[in-house]
Order: C-alpha cells, then structure tokens, then sequence
C-alpha cells in the first residue's frame, strides 16, 4: 500500500489500518479522463498518490468555472460529501494528468469512519481547507477586477511562461474565451505579459 502521501495514516487504529489495507484497490487513470460529473452519486473515494484531479462546476450563466485542484495526499470532499450523503455531487472531477491512487467502496469508508477517530478529524479538516479556498474564490470573483485575477493566477504558476489556452484560461477563472482574449491583448499593450501561440509569458 503506497499511501505515504496520507501522513494520517501513521496515526490510524492498528485495527482500522488492517481494515483499510483489506478494502482498498489500486487505480491507475489516463489524463482528461472524467471521474464523475456533476449531478453523479459517487460510490466510492479516490486516494490520491500522484498526479492532479480538476474538481469544476457549470452553470446556465457560466460554462465552467475551477473548485479546485486535487493533489496527492488529499482527499475530495465533493466526492466525499456526495458518498456520505447518497446525494448529487456538486462537481464534475477530470483528471490534468495521468493519476495513480486507490480506491475505497462506500461501505469500506462508512465502516473506517466509524472504526477510527483518526479518520473522522481527517475528514473535517478537509472540509475547513477547502471551504476556506472556496470561501477565497467566491470573495475573487465577487470583489476582484478580472486583469487582476489573470495576474494573480499567472503569479501562482511555476514556470515564467505558461502552456495555456485562452479558452483554458476563462474555464479556470469563471469567464468567457472573448473576454479573456480582450483582458490578455491590454495586459501585453502594457508591457505586463507577452501572449504566444498557446503560451502566455510572464514579465
């Protein structure tokens, strides 16, 4: 079991971590996959060890907008809260990379849960992270000019010139390929950015 990315599990109930490597399977997933959509029930958790999940809602007003990025060592809580509750998920999940994990039935994690105290203060401090990163992105869209949320999404990137399309761009801010493009196009007019075909370069 490859779960080291899960430091919680060092602490977990000797009879619970038996339970756990007794219920749980390895998955190994292409990139651009899709997990689940939104309006799913989710039978089952995903463990993440390597690679990167995108957790994103639609609606009529907004094609697309990002939630969230998954990354090894956690856990969804929109796969989660669907699985614990039996009810729509509020999310769709497509895979940004090839992904390796494991996965655990609905019945296996509503047995750990009940099974290990350990488990349970995982899961609720994964709800606190995430609702503080949405509770951040909703503040963003609602008070923040959109140039400057481009800015600050290109500052969070590791490389200085980012393989993106525009398109790509407006699905992870929340907005539209044309409005996106207009922003860009003023941003290089003033010498903050350099667009590339499908690169964008940070000065």
């Amino acid at each position: 079991m490859q779960l080291t990315s899960y430091p919680f599990l060092d602490k977990l109930e000797p009879e619970a971590l038996l339970f756990l490597e007794q219920h749980i399977k390895p998955i190994s997933i292409p990139k651009n996959t899709l997990l689940f959509y939104q309006g799913d029930i989710c039978d089952n958790i995903l463990w993440l060890t390597s690679g990167e999940v995108r957790l994103y809602t639609q609606s009529d007003t907004i094609e697309e907008i990002t939630l969230y990025t998954l990354k090894a060592g956690e856990q969804c809580i929109v796969n989660t809260a669907s699985l614990f509750s039996g009810t729509d998920a509020v999310a769709s999940a497509e895979t940004l990379t090839d992904i390796k994990g494991y996965l655990i039935d609905v019945n296996s994690v509503k047995t750990l849960s009940k099974m290990s105290d350990v488990y349970q203060n995982y899961l609720f401090s994964l709800y606190q992270l995430r609702f503080e990163e949405l509770t951040s992105l909703i503040n963003d869209i609602k008070f923040k000019r959109l140039d400057t949320r481009i800015l600050e999404w290109l500052d969070k990137q590791p490389e200085k010139i980012i393989e993106t399309t525009h398109e790509q761009l407006a699905v992870e801010l929340g907005s539209s390929r044309v409005v996106i493009s207009r922003l860009l196009k003023e941003l290089e007019q003033k010498g903050t950015i350099i667009l590339h075909r499908g690169k964008i370069e940070r000065l």
